[in-house]
């Protein structure tokens, strides 16, 4: 597929987040009505993987509302958001302003992102939880990283696992308690298609665009891509839990996320590379 085919299909995404969006910011997934915790979609591994914060120049690539965004405004950090969708980066700030962080919003495509951000460097650059998905080019991005990080800084991703991508999203309707592979674990067979008029949130259908693509990257992928890019991975970690339920036979641990009782698979990494 070339270099514009790609860009198509990333304009389709940023159509499908642009009206995605209304949805997110009314739904209960997000919980915006409500007392705000952004820290509850952070695990308790990403914590000590990032170490401190405070007084970090920290850069949250594909940040969608920026809920993350502001825990690592909380934690000390001098934080910037990037993110494609007008407007996505429109209710980040609106959220960050009611939440009275100081936190910079940038929009633009991650692949544009050194230009975007004019040169600026970071220590941190933090990214995941269903953002890898939406690039056709892991080694464009790592070089778009290796470009955003100052000597010596930091790169963590924290990614649904490629094993849960080829699960799929959602249960099919009837679906029992078997775990069916949908979709490749591996990348390189082209995008998958997928009809999103309805979201990963509760709430109504979406209005406009609802044609989304996703690209599927395996670990080691994700790994060469970094390490080609002249960056070192440091630590890899593989957890069994989730933020949210994805199947209904989940149970809720004491962490306040969720995990399979039988079998115990990967559903999310934790990755920390050095440039």
């Amino acid at each position: 597929m070339t270099s514009a085919e790609h860009a198509r299909l990333m304009r389709a995404n940023q159509a499908n987040w642009d009206a995605r969006t209304p949805v997110h910011v009314a739904s209960r997934f997000y919980g915006l009505d409500a007392d705000l915790d952004p820290e509850r979609w952070f695990a308790a591994f990403e914590w000590e993987d990032l170490g401190e914060l405070s007084g970090r120049d920290v850069l949250h690539l594909q940040c969608h509302l920026g809920t993350e965004t502001l825990a690592l405004a909380r934690r000390g950090a001098r934080a910037v958001g990037l993110d494609f969708s007008a407007a996505s980066v429109t209710a980040a700030r609106d959220l960050a302003a009611k939440s009275g962080l100081d936190v910079t919003y940038v929009q633009a495509n991650v692949y544009d992102a050194v230009a975007a951000l004019q040169g600026r460097r970071f220590d941190v650059v933090y990214t995941g939880k269903g953002a890898l998905c939406y690039l056709p080019d892991l080694d464009r991005w790592a070089d778009v990283v290796a470009g955003l990080l100052r000597p010596g800084g930091r790169l963590y991703v924290v990614e649904f696992h490629p094993l849960l991508n080829a699960l799929g999203p959602t249960p099919a309707p009837g679906e029992g308690p078997e775990l069916l592979l949908r979709h490749d674990y591996l990348g390189g067979s082209g995008p998958v298609h997928r009809d999103a008029t309805y979201t990963y949130t509760d709430g109504p259908a979406v209005e406009g665009a609802t044609d989304s693509y996703e690209w599927m990257h395996g670990v080691g992928e994700v790994v060469n891509a970094l390490t080609d890019a002249g960056m070192s991975v440091r630590r890899l970690r593989e957890s069994d839990e989730l933020p949210w339920p994805r199947w209904p036979r989940m149970v809720r641990t004491d962490s306040g996320w969720w995990r399979l009782p039988e079998p115990r698979i990967p559903l999310l990494y934790g990755l920390l590379a050095v440039g």
